[in-house]
C-alpha cells in the first residue's frame, strides 16, 4: 500500500487548488463579457501553474496514447492543455480510489477475523467513547439475556458489513467511472495527438455525460438503506454536477473561451465529487492509530506522568540532590564502561599490532644459533671419523657420511657396552647423538619461530575477530531499522513482496474482466477494468524509481502502458505480466536476484 501521510498530503493539495480554482470562476462570473478575453489568458497563466505544479506529484500512470506520441509529462505547452485535464481526471479518481481501498481493505480484514477478534476491536480499538458504550451494552445484555458475547458480535458483524457495502458500491462507481474515461481516451488518442485543440470539445461533451452517470450511481449508493436505516454519513442533497450547455454540445467548434469554460467546470464537478465523497467516506473510514491504541497511548501516558511526578520529586525543584547524584553516578559509570569495555580493548589491539612490527627481528631461536650448532656438530663428526678410521677426510664432506661412520661404530661398541663405556669410543658416539638431536630440535624450533612471524598479524586480527563481529551485527540492525520500510515503493524484502502481490493483483483482475466481458456482464467488466488500471497505476509508482536504477525503467514502463491499453487483447497482456515477473529485477523474488 502507499503511505497515508503522503497521500492525504497530496489530496490536500489537490483540494487546495479546487478550491482555488472555484473562487477564480465566481470572480470571472462578476466580470463582464467584453473582458472575458483578457481573463482568459490570466486563467491559461493561472492553469499553466498548477500545471508545473502537478507536475512535482507522485509519478502516475500516463494516459494511453499511441506510442509513437510524445509523452504528455512533458513540458507543458499552449496545446497540452487537453492533456492536462485528462491528466487531472484520472489522477483524482485514482487518489479517491485509493482514499477508498485503504479503508476496504481495513474493514475486510476485520470481517476476516474471529469472534473474539471482533469484540475487541468493538471494545477497545474504537476510542474511549465506544469502550464505556461497548461495556455497557456488554452488561446490560449479559444481564438480560446472558448472550452478551454473541449479540455483540452481531453488532459489530453488521457495522462492518455495512461499512464493506457503501465502500464497494462507491469503487464499483468510481472504478466504473475510471474505466470509460480512460477508454475515451484510448479511442481517441490518434486525434487527441494530432489536433488536441480540435479533439478536445467532443470528449468533454462525452465526460460531461459519464460525470452524469456517476452521480447516478453514487445517488444510489447514498439513498439505498443499510439494514434498515439510510446510508451513515450521507447526505441530505444529492450529487449533482455542473453540466455543459446544451448550445455547446451541438456545436463542433468550440471557441478558446468556450474550451476554458469547459475545463473550469470540469474541474468544479471535480471538486464536487471530491469534496461528496470525503464527507460520505469519513463515516466509514478506518480509525486513526492513536484511537485503535489509545489504551497503550493511555498507559503511556500515565507511566509517564508517574514518572514526571517521581522525577520532581527528587530534583532539585524539591530541594533534593538525588538526580544531581544520581547524573554523576551515571556519568561516571558510563565513562568506567567506556573505557574498560571499549578504549582499553581497542588499545590493546593497537599496541598489539605495532608490537609485532617492532619485534620481527627477536625470535626465540635465531639462525646464527643453529649455524653454530651445526658447525659444532660437524667438526665432532669429523674428529670422531679421522679417529676411527685413521685416515683424513676433506673439510667439506657431508654430515650424512659421517653419521653412517659414527653409527657403524656405535653399534660395534654396543656389544660390550659397560666395557667400551670406560675405555671405548661409545661415550663419544653418545655425546655426537645428543648434539645432533640438539641440531634437529634447534632447526625445528627455527622453522615454528618462521611460521609463528609470519601469522603474527593473523593472530592480532583474530584478537579483534569478537569487536569485529559485534561491530558488524550492530551495523546490520542499524542497516535493517534503516530500511524498514514496507510499501512497494521501498528497497526492503517485504516491498519487494507487495511488489510482487501487485503484479498478482493485476492478473487476478485482468482475468476478472475478460470472464465479464465473456458473461456479457458490461458494467462489472468495467468495474474490473478500472481497478486494473488502479492497481497498474500502484505498480507504476512503486517501481519507476527502482527500475531508473538498473536501467530497466524504458522497457518497463512500456510494458506497464501495454497492459493498461483496452485495444490489446487479454493473452497479450497475461504473457506480458508473466514476463516482467521472470525479467525485472525490481519484481523479482529476493532468493531470485543476482
Amino acid at each position: 500500500m502507499g503511505d497515508p501521510s503522503s497521500n492525504e498530503a497530496t489530496g490536500d493539495k489537490t483540494l487546495t487548488f479546487f478550491y482555488s480554482n472555484y473562487l477564480w470562476n465566481r470572480l470571472v462570473s462578476i466580470f463582464s463579457s467584453h473582458q472575458s478575453h483578457f481573463l482568459g489568458k490570466i486563467s491559461k497563466i493561472y492553469l499553466r501553474t498548477f500545471r508545473t505544479a502537478s507536475h512535482r506529484r507522485r509519478p502516475r500512470l500516463p494516459l494511453p496514447l499511441p506510442s509513437n506520441s510524445l509523452d504528455s509529462s512533458m513540458v507543458v505547452t499552449e496545446e497540452s492543455r487537453a492533456f492536462d485535464v485528462l491528466e487531472d481526471i484520472l489522477q483524482n479518481i485514482l487518489l479517491n480510489l485509493h482514499n477508498i481501498e485503504k479503508n476496504l481493505h481495513f474493514w475486510q480484514s476485520k470481517a476476516a477475523g474471529s469472534k473474539a477478534q471482533k469484540v475487541y476491536f468493538m471494545i477497545f480499538e474504537r476510542g474511549p467513547r465506544a469502550f464505556l458504550d461497548g461495556s455497557f451494552l456488554f452488561m446490560r445484555e449479559f444481564v438480560r439475556e446472558g448472550s452478551a458475547l454473541q449479540h455483540l458480535c452481531h453488532s459489530v458483524s453488521s457495522q462492518i458489513s455495512e461499512k464493506i457495502t457503501i465502500l464497494s458500491s462507491l469503487r464499483y462507481a468510481l472504478a466504473s467511472f475510471l474505466a470509460q474515461v480512460y477508454m475515451e481516451i484510448d479511442r481517441m488518442g490518434e486525434e487527441l495527438v494530432k489536433d488536441p485543440e480540435r479533439s478536445l470539445p467532443p470528449l468533454l461533451v462525452v465526460i460531461d455525460g459519464l460525470f452524469s452517470n456517476l452521480a447516478i450511481s453514487i445517488g444510489h449508493v447514498n439513498a439505498t438503506p443499510q439494514g434498515g436505516h439510510s446510508v451513515e454519513g450521507g447526505h441530505s442533497v444529492p450529487l449533482l454536477f455542473e453540466k455543459l450547455r446544451k448550445a455547446n454540445q451541438e456545436v463542433s467548434q468550440w471557441t478558446d473561451c468556450e474550451i476554458s469554460d469547459a475545463i473550469n467546470l470540469v474541474y468544479q464537478n471535480l471538486l464536487k465529487l471530491d469534496s461528496y465523497l470525503s464527507i460520505l467516506v469519513a463515516k466509514q473510514q478506518k480509525p486513526r492509530k492513536i484511537t485503535q491504541y489509545w489504551i497503550r497511548y493511555t498507559c503511556g501516558a500515565v507511566g509517564l506522568s508517574i514518572c514526571s511526578m517521581w522525577l520532581l520529586r527528587h530534583s532539585s525543584l524539591m530541594g533534593s540532590s538525588d538526580i544531581d547524584n544520581w547524573i554523576c553516578e551515571a556519568r561516571d559509570s558510563t565513562v568506567s564502561f567506556l573505557k574498560d569495555h571499549v578504549e582499553q580493548p581497542l588499545l590493546s589491539i593497537r599496541d598489539e599490532l605495532f608490537e609485532t612490527f617492532r619485534k620481527r627481528h627477536k625470535g626465540v631461536m635465531e639462525l646464527d644459533e643453529v649455524q653454530l650448532t651445526a658447525k659444532s656438530l660437524h667438526r665432532m663428526l669429523l674428529t670422531f671419523s679421522e679417529q676411527t678410521k685413521r685416515q683424513k677426510f676433506p673439510e667439506n664432506i657431508s654430515d650424512q657420511e659421517m653419521l653412517e661412520i659414527v653409527m657403524a661404530r656405535y653399534e660395534k661398541e654396543l656389544v660390550h657396552p659397560i666395557q667400551n663405556l670406560l675405555g671405548g669410543e661409545l661415550g663419544r658416539a653418545l655425546l655426537i647423538q645428543i648434539q645432533k638431536l640438539k641440531l634437529d630440535i634447534e632447526t625445528a624450533m627455527l622453522e615454528l619461530n618462521q611460521i609463528l612471524r609470519a601469522n603474527e598479524i593473523n593472530f592480532a586480527i583474530l584478537a579483534a575477530l569478537p569487536a569485529f563481529f559485534l561491530s558488524l551485527l550492530l551495523l546490520m540492525l542499524v542497516r535493517a531499522w534503516f530500511k524498514k520500510d514496507t510499501r512497494a515503493e521501498g528497497r526492503g524484502r517485504i516491498a519487494r513482496i507487495q511488489r510482487r502481490l501487485l503484479i498478482v493483483e493485476i492478473e487476478r483482475r485482468i482475468m476478472q474482466y475478460q470472464t465479464c466481458v465473456d458473461q456479457g456482464l458490461e458494467q462489472d467488466a468495467k468495474c474490473m477494468y478500472g481497478l486494473m488500471l488502479y492497481s497498474l497505476d500502484r505498480l507504476y509508482r512503486a517501481v519507476e524509481r527502482h527500475a531508473q536504477a538498473t536501467g530497466e525503467w524504458l522497457y518497463l514502463r512500456q510494458d506497464i502502458i501495454d497492459v493498461g491499453k483496452p485495444g490489446i487483447r487479454t493473452a497479450y497482456k497475461v504473457t506480458t505480466i508473466s514476463r516482467m515477473e521472470r525479467v525485472y529485477d525490481c519484481l523479482l523474488p529476493s532468493t531470485k536476484r543476482p
